[in-house]
């Protein structure tokens, strides 16, 4: 009933995603937001955190999505139950292969009512021009103008690099996913590239700010102004203007090309990254990929009211759904991302606790980081740990 209530509601108002551009949330904060935080997540973040309700649980939003995402989280709600993490999901399932966005309305309804998202990575089959990216349409419905993604190497996982520590600071709804294409004449499509300085600012302050308040030393601001002169050299120009607020730290820029020969070759140069959105999804995937891959790293994406945590790299993960192959820890690290978000500083510890020693001390791992051991092996291994803690 609440369902068909919720949906009738949505139908008397104004539809979302019927614009060219995507709708963003107004920034004026309301009285359901009006929250506590710390002080570090005013300045980094500007989210708030969601009220605890009944006794101190929080609700949660769960977006399974689609490929390996329902059995993974499917693990991260048996380790909640076994160490009691005060959590309740809301779970919400998004068709793939549906046109319309009823369900995508949904689920951006029960996310700003809790505050809160855990997600994993959600296919659009559709080629219908009428058919929004999910994924996106939801970061741009939420302003969620920020994506944080740590990568930092496991000791003893297979790796291209070792004691890799780099912090991606990628901006979220501008760029060349602002969705914008049209067919000008039959034959010539056009893609816009939209860059804004009041979205440049935001990210690049949350990188510069991100770099003092954890005693980073350098930010370097990724681009490719020597040829996308206007929208590039804008994001450029806007960095090295927030730069002078800081001046204690340093900044320097680097093109996309030569950055990713950079990563390969010399990762350890790099301390936190600054870049626009496609330039953070090509990054983000190398890096992962030279520290063990998809399967480890979580990513974060805040705006002023709202925050998803969900895998680094976005992959679905088709072709080892349902195999027991697919490793967990990305997800499960997303999930004590969630957690430290919320408050909630114990039960995320004792679960990292459980899996770093899972993967790295008793070497259990799945074959993308060269182990024969089974999804189930690795979440049965993280249990067994837990079953000797206690969590207050």
């Amino acid at each position: 009933m609440a369902i068909r209530l919720t949906q009738r509601l949505l139908q008397t108002q104004a539809p979302f995603l019927t614009r060219g551009y995507p709708l963003l949330v107004t920034k004026e904060k309301t009285e359901d937001v009006a929250h506590t935080k710390s002080a570090l997540q005013k300045k980094l973040t500007g989210t708030d955190i969601p009220s605890a309700q009944y006794g101190g649980r929080h609700g949660v939003t769960m977006l399974p999505g689609g490929g390996i995402g329902p059995e993974l989280m499917g693990y991260v709600r048996e380790i909640f139950r076994y160490c009691g993490a005060p959590i309740d999901f809301e779970v919400i399932d998004i068709d793939p292969s549906t046109e319309g966005n009823e369900d995508l309305e949904y689920a951006i309804t029960s996310i700003k009512r809790n505050g809160v998202a855990l997600k994993g990575n959600i296919e659009t089959k559709s080629q219908s021009l009428s058919e929004v990216s999910r994924n996106v349409a939801i970061r741009n419905e939420l302003d969620l103008y920020v994506n944080v993604v740590h990568c930092k190497s496991y000791p003893g996982i297979p790796a291209r690099h070792k004691d890799i520590d780099i912090v991606l600071i990628r901006q979220n709804t501008d760029g060349e996913y602002a969705m914008l294409e049209h067919e000008s004449v039959r034959g010539v499509v056009e893609s816009m590239k939209v860059v804004t300085v009041e979205n440049a600012e935001r990210v690049a302050r949350y990188a510069f700010e991100y770099a003092r308040q954890n005693n980073r030393k350098r930010v370097t601001t990724i681009h490719k102004a020597n040829i996308m002169k206007l929208s590039d050299g804008l994001f450029l120009e806007v960095a090295n203007r927030v730069h002078k607020d800081y001046p204690e730290l340093e900044h320097n820029n680097m093109i996309i090309d030569n950055t990713c020969m950079q990563a390969v070759s010399n990762p350890h140069q790099f301390d936190v990254m600054n870049m626009t959105n496609l330039y953070g999804t090509i990054v983000s995937n190398v890096i992962c990929g030279l520290i063990g891959g998809a399967g480890l790293i979580s990513g974060r994406n805040y705006g002023d009211h709202y925050a998803i945590f969900e895998p680094g790299t976005r992959n679905t993960g088709t072709a080892i759904a349902g195999k027991n192959i697919a490793n967990p820890v990305a997800m499960i690290n997303a999930s004590i991302d969630m957690l430290n978000h919320l408050g909630h500083n114990e039960h995320a510890k004792v679960i990292y606790d459980a899996t770093y020693q899972t993967i790295v001390n008793d070497a259990i791992r799945t074959p993308d980081l060269g182990g024969n051991h089974s999804s189930t092996d690795v979440v049965e291994n993280i249990l067994k740990i837990l079953s000797a803690k206690r969590v207050n």
